[in-house]
């Protein structure tokens, strides 16, 4: 009895220790993601510049806002080129309200323009198959997305700012 109450002990500590150190690894990750985000704050800010919302950028471009995740706060914009980068911090999927769904990776890059973001790379979205984004454009209340073929939605399902979860394959 003992010799099970001893080896079944060893087993719940070793799985409490492994749960511990995955956590640990999760804050690490967590860590660093942050101080990447701060670096690039404080190289901006050096520079004389304030980065301002990825959504604030989005909306002065008449872009909906959610049409990256919620946690992809992070991006570098380059004015003179209009060149956008944006970090997320895995490779996820957004569902939308209208039933549409766009993959990320964890880096989408394009040139912003007003109502236009093109040259695409990172982004797919669900056709039949999922295919790679080209170009996002707006017209009014619809937003246009080129990916081998023009599938026009409703904006407002774009409006609202949704958090993506995690997938394994982009």
């Amino acid at each position: 009895m003992s010799q099970l109450l001893t080896k079944l002990g060893g087993y719940w500590l070793s799985r409490k220790a492994n749960r511990e150190i995955s956590s640990a690894g999760d804050d690490i990750n967590s860590f660093t993601s942050s101080i990447e985000r701060g670096t690039t704050w404080l190289i901006n800010k050096f520079k004389g510049r304030m980065q301002k919302p990825l959504a604030d950028l989005l909306k002065e471009n008449d872009l909906p806002i959610g049409i990256f995740p919620a946690d992809s706060t992070n991006y570098e914009f380059d004015e003179e080129t209009k060149k956008l980068t944006v970090y997320i911090p895995s490779v996820c999927e957004l569902d939308y309200k209208d039933s549409s769904a766009l993959r990320f990776l964890n880096v989408v890059t394009g040139y912003l323009d007003n109502g236009k973001l093109s040259d695409i790379e990172g982004m797919k979205t669900k056709v039949l198959i999922w295919s790679k984004v080209t170009s996002i454009s707006t017209e009014g209340t619809k937003v246009h997305f080129f990916a081998g073929v023009k599938k026009t939605r409703s904006r407002d399902a774009y409006e609202v700012v949704r958090v993506g979860f995690t997938i394994d394959k982009f």
